[in-house]
């Protein structure tokens, strides 16, 4: 069997430009970013190089740019970076019921800690109305915190305009931009704010490393202490081998966003498969203000997870949990309101830019022998 990755949500191969770009820093990157000597200072000068060239993707200055460990690092250090600047005052946060686990976690931990957290709900299609977000503020409101695609259907959020409520109201707003970086443009002037996460791995760069903007008058709390890395947001010596891909990778993808080309297959693939299987499969997220490769359908009366055991050879994914033996609902479809007769056949397909139409007709070929 032919094996197809149609799962690039989860995570892209590393691209072979990044990988043409970090081969001779494995041998000549070796000093400490922090060291004054010949070998630090040229480890430093491809640090910021490295830092500029996300800079430059973002649209912000190099100096408001954190090296991660991922997006799932750069979101704590935003959410609990802001609440233990402010030592617990000012702790009402506004998020969605359907943000990544690596906000939705934070926000959990910060309640324990006294914060108050209000979760606003989105529609059927995985929007969120910006009144909602409007009505939600308090006057203890410190930060607003929303995702700009959600990583399971794909549905891109009004930012913008969630933005300007933010600015209106003198609230901090935070997104992550986890899934939307390189898809998608997410320059943070244009989205209206003050910080914002990405993630190499979804950016056709290594696992490990990731960014945060932080606009440069927001201060806040390092959650790793230490020597004072990265303008003393982020200890510990950073990885001049990471933070090059990542730059690499965000140089890039900015000629590439739009992904027409992937737009194309997706929609594609989506026909094909009404095509096949009629009213026996629906859309599950928004049918135009989602992600150019984003593709979540659900075949009704069926569960995902078994579909995707008789196709081992297609790499795709549920956003379905497994506890105690039961599969329960994604709890984003749950937040949309799709019942479970529906939910639990969901498959998010999620194209890059690897994908061929070949590839296409084949998972459909597939599904159809699975499902007969």
């Amino acid at each position: 069997m032919t094996r197809i990755y149609i799962d690039y949500n989860a995570s892209t191969p590393i691209a072979p430009e990044v990988i043409a770009a970090i081969e001779p820093l494995l041998k000549e990157a070796y000093g400490n970013p922090s060291s004054g000597h010949w070998a630090g200072v040229s480890a430093k000068a491809a640090l910021e190089d490295a830092r500029s060239r996300v800079a430059s993707f973002l649209g912000c200055n190099a100096d408001e740019v954190i090296f991660t460990s991922g997006g799932s690092q750069a979101n704590n250090l935003a959410l609990k970076g802001l609440f233990f600047r402010r030592g617990g005052k000012a702790s009402h946060i506004v998020a969605t019921q359907i943000e990544h686990s690596s906000v939705l976690g934070p926000c959990r931990f910060l309640e324990s800690l006294g914060a108050r957290v209000t979760f606003v709900h989105v529609d059927g299609d995985g929007l969120v109305d910006p009144d909602d977000i409007r009505g939600a503020l308090r006057s203890d409101t410190f930060l607003i915190s929303v995702m700009h695609a959600n990583n399971e259907v794909g549905t891109i959020q009004p930012i913008a305009e969630i933005g300007k409520i933010a600015r209106d109201h003198g609230v901090l707003f935070h997104t992550d931009a986890a899934q939307s970086a390189g898809k998608i443009p997410a320059r943070v002037n244009d989205l209206g704010v003050d910080l914002l996460s990405i993630a190499g791995h979804k950016l056709y760069a290594p696992k490990g490393v990731g960014a945060l903007y932080i606009r440069r008058d927001v201060a806040i709390e390092p959650v790793i202490h230490g020597a004072g890395q990265e303008n003393a947001r982020r200890a510990g010596t950073e990885s001049v081998l990471l933070a090059s891909a990542l730059g690499k990778a965000c140089e890039i993808a900015a000629p590439a966003i739009g992904m027409t080309n992937v737009r194309h297959l997706r929609d594609l693939l989506w026909n094909r498969l009404k095509s096949a299987f009629d009213a026996g499969v629906v859309l599950n997220g928004h049918p135009e203000l989602r992600l150019p490769n984003t593709l979540n359908v659900s075949f009704v009366g069926r569960v995902g997870g078994k579909i995707l055991a008789r196709i081992p050879q297609v790499a795709a994914s549920t956003g379905s949990a497994s506890r105690y033996g039961a599969v329960m609902l994604s709890p984003v479809l749950a937040a949309m309101g799709v019942s479970q007769n529906i939910g639990m056949g969901a498959i998010r397909f999620s194209l890059g830019r690897g994908t061929t139409e070949a590839e296409v007709d084949a998972v459909v070929a597939a599904l159809a022998r699975a499902l007969a």
